[in-house]
């Protein structure tokens, strides 16, 4: 078995923290600075708890990243400055440019690399069903299918890819480029129609011709209330692979700009609110300033 350092235990790393630790893996993560509610994520999934990041990292055989975007390069900073030199896996959802400056970064202290994104919801206990695990690796290093191997036996299913660093993280931009970019995208329609005042027109209309958007602008708005401080920067991602690929970044652009004007709830009272209600509080966030 292996021992891994879970950097940092939100509810998709603990996840992934708590599978690896069913299957017999020793898991550790870093209490200090987190929260009473990372805490009890950590609990949960049954990881153990270290006093400081060189006693993590003196431990661990891997290091693995799951964090918000905009924190990958700090993280993997921090790894790099304490001489790591095991095995890193970056699964966050970051741009190839990123990923490879990220890479880079722990190289050069050591470190062996794989980069990964995750597609899919964090494993539940007792749940045979669990997100992809995309990874790929520098051609002829046999890390990424090492860190394959950890996950096996678990709810979590780990894909290699071909293409180097960058390839796994190309693939969950693109797909998060459709899945959130088009939640955006929803919401934002949305809100031309009450801020022209048509609103009740365009339900009239999805009602007839596209029925499914009532039901999926109720998860769009929930899920930019829940996870827009997150989804913010990763559409600022999807930006900056669509430039580098010689394509339009507008569209993510403004994406990250309406996950940027929703509202931040708190996620216990946003599991009590009615799913019409978290539907008028982001659409007043996006565009109640602009009605009389």
């Amino acid at each position: 078995m292996t021992t891994i350092g879970l950097l940092h235990p939100g509810e998709m790393g603990a996840g992934l923290g708590g599978a690896l630790a069913d299957r017999g893996h020793t898991v550790l993560w870093l209490p200090e600075g987190r929260s009473r509610a990372t805490a009890e994520r950590a609990a949960g999934a049954g990881l153990t708890s270290t006093g400081s990041l060189s006693d993590l990292l003196g431990r661990a055989e891997v290091v693995l990243s799951v964090c918000p975007p905009q924190a990958a390069p700090a993280v993997a900073a921090s790894v790099a400055s304490d001489g790591f030199g095991g095995l890193v896996v970056d699964a966050n959802a970051i741009a190839p440019r990123t990923v490879r400056t990220v890479a880079a970064t722990v190289t050069a202290a050591g470190a062996t690399f794989v980069d990964g994104g995750i597609i899919g919801l964090a494993p539940q206990p007792g749940s045979a069903g669990g997100p992809r695990l995309y990874l790929s690796g520098e051609p002829g290093s046999p890390a990424a299918a090492q860190v394959a191997a950890l996950f096996d036996g678990t709810a979590v299913t780990a894909c290699l890819v071909d293409g180097g660093v960058g390839a796994a993280s190309a693939v969950k931009m693109a797909y998060a480029a459709w899945t959130k970019g088009s939640a955006a995208l929803l919401l934002a329609a949305r809100a031309l129609a009450r801020t022209e005042r048509v609103e009740g027109t365009l339900l009239a209309e999805w009602g007839a011709s596209q029925p499914q958007l009532a039901a999926r602008t109720e998860n769009a708005a929930r899920s930019a209330a829940a996870k827009g401080w997150r989804w913010d920067p990763e559409m600022t991602e999807i930006a900056a692979a669509m430039a580098d690929a010689g394509l339009p970044d507008g569209f993510h652009q403004a994406a990250a700009e309406v996950f940027r004007c929703a509202p931040r709830a708190d996620p216990a009272g946003l599991a009590e609110t009615a799913p019409g209600d978290v539907v008028e509080l982001v659409l007043e966030a996006l565009a109640g300033e602009h009605l009389d």
